[in-house]
């Protein structure tokens, strides 16, 4: 099954992906997910992520707060999200997904 484009319409690919990624959220320059994790499953992820992020060139921002593991990928120098930071929310959400089966 193929995408259709329609003429005179431009594709938010940021849009497109998130609708494809459950519970990221886009505010500003920045793709954000708020996780519920105990401290052993942070630390897991945590070091998922330390991974995949190496390999996208992207630098997360995680916290843990109130029992929750926080995440922020945002825009580096040139200020526009790219899909460096979409594929690296989509590992991320990967790895979650396996954490919790």
């Amino acid at each position: 099954m193929s995408a259709v484009w329609k003429r005179g319409r431009r594709r938010d690919y940021i849009s497109d992906a998130l609708s494809q990624l459950t519970g990221w959220v886009h505010e500003g320059d920045c793709l954000k997910r708020t996780l519920p994790l105990d401290d052993t499953e942070h630390a897991v992820l945590t070091e998922r992520i330390s991974v995949a992020a190496d390999t996208f060139g992207v630098r997360p921002h995680i916290r843990r707060l109130d029992g929750r593991t926080q995440i922020q990928l945002c825009a580096g120098d040139n200020g526009a999200l790219t899909s460096a930071e979409i594929g690296m929310a989509a590992r991320v959400e990967a790895a979650y997904q396996s954490l919790s089966q």
